[in-house]
């Protein structure tokens, strides 16, 4: 089992482990709740080293990425990012990624941790013909992220103390945006992406220089309530947000448009399970179900419809935001209209429960900008 470059300070911090992806993973420090409940006040501090972190780098770079992933990357400038998927050959989902052009001829490319190899090995052979360089990055590379509206300023104040020294200023750092950065001198990147549903950063770094940051994060933000979150806050706030997860929303059976990710493909080129993308008609589709009660869904839990099985749960889990269970699951086509009143079969019991579009929470910055 693998292990983080930050283990010793999640050990010191009182944390539970679990096995993630081979990784030795915290899954929570204090409670469940109190995290989650944190990242939503205040912020959180996560330990992704977990991460799979692939280079692509050279003259072809843009073209190999155009031909290797289901979108285009010609227009996408230095210091963006951009959300992408990994398609076999017919058009299942190999992995979903995150990639940033960090330099004009260099791409990170970020998978999750359990398709590490899978990730790596596609994109290594679909190199061929190309003049770039693919590198499996993710034992030289520590991930560390800062969530919640708190995130910002403790950023803000590691600026000012002079210890997180950006390119160019922070406030011009927007979503979906990366840029260079030194921390105590040691060369970073800096992201702002995210997986909650909240504001916030991630800084990639060389793994010695982890455990200085998540100290820094930590300490700075102890004020303003920062406090350091495991995955089982992660996953509730991911599902908050309507955020797919590789395994449960994701998989090889399943195709872009299906989970709601037709967005994503590119409308044109010769990419890398083009051909496949399109789902079978009548496939199952993904919705959001908000269920009446106390009783959450979990995954692989039958969705019905007078009186038939209509689709599986995904995910579900009792909000801790909202007060009320939440989940994710694939229904027939017909079955996915909002406001459709299905029914999850719960140890036998049927919980009704509506289709309600994602996400399911949003942020209030995010509500006051869309209503103004």
């Amino acid at each position: 089992m693998r292990s983080s470059p930050l283990e010793a300070a999640h050990e010191a911090a009182g944390a539970t482990f679990t096995d993630f992806a081979g990784y030795r993973m915290p899954v929570r420090y204090s409670s469940d709740l109190a995290e989650h409940h944190a990242v939503r006040s205040a912020a959180g501090v996560f330990d992704l080293s977990h991460m799979a972190e692939v280079g692509v780098t050279g003259p072809d770079a843009v073209a190999f990425l155009d031909h290797a992933l289901a979108g285009s990357f010609g227009a996408m400038t230095v210091g963006r990012a951009k959300y992408s998927l990994l398609l076999g050959e017919d058009g299942g989902i190999l992995d979903d990624l995150v990639v940033y052009r960090t330099e004009e001829h260099v791409f990170l490319v970020v998978a999750n941790a359990s398709n590490r190899e899978v990730a790596v090995d596609a994109l290594t052979a679909r190199a061929a013909g190309f003049d770039v360089v693919v590198s499996d990055d993710s034992d030289t590379t520590a991930l560390v992220a800062i969530q919640g509206p708190a995130a910002a300023g403790t950023l803000d104040a590691l600026v000012v103390a002079d210890r997180l020294q950006p390119e160019t200023p922070l406030d011009e750092l927007r979503y979906y945006r990366v840029l260079h950065a030194l921390f105590d001198g040691a060369g970073v990147l800096v992201a702002r992406t995210g997986y909650t549903g909240e504001d916030g950063f991630e800084i990639y770094s060389d793994p010695s220089v982890a455990g200085a940051v998540w100290d820094a994060l930590l300490e700075t933000g102890a004020d303003r309530g920062v406090v350091p979150a495991g995955l089982a806050a992660r996953d509730t706030l991911r599902l908050e947000a309507g955020m797919p997860l590789y395994g449960h929303e994701l998989g090889t059976d399943v195709r872009p448009a299906q989970a709601g990710l037709g967005r994503v493909v590119a409308t044109e080129g010769d990419f890398v399970g083009a051909a496949g993308a399109t789902p079978a008609e009548g496939a199952r589709v993904l919705v959001g179900l908000v269920t009446e009660g106390r009783r959450a869904p979990r995954a692989g839990y039958d969705v019905v419809h007078d009186g038939r099985v209509v689709g599986t749960v995904t995910s579900g889990a009792l909000s801790p935001t909202l007060g009320h269970p939440v989940a994710m699951a694939f229904v027939d086509p017909d079955l996915a209209t909002e406001g459709q009143l299905l029914h999850i079969d719960v140890r036998g019991t049927a919980i009704p429960s509506t289709v309600t579009p994602f996400p399911f929470y949003r942020r209030p910055a995010l509500r006051q900008s869309e209503s103004s």
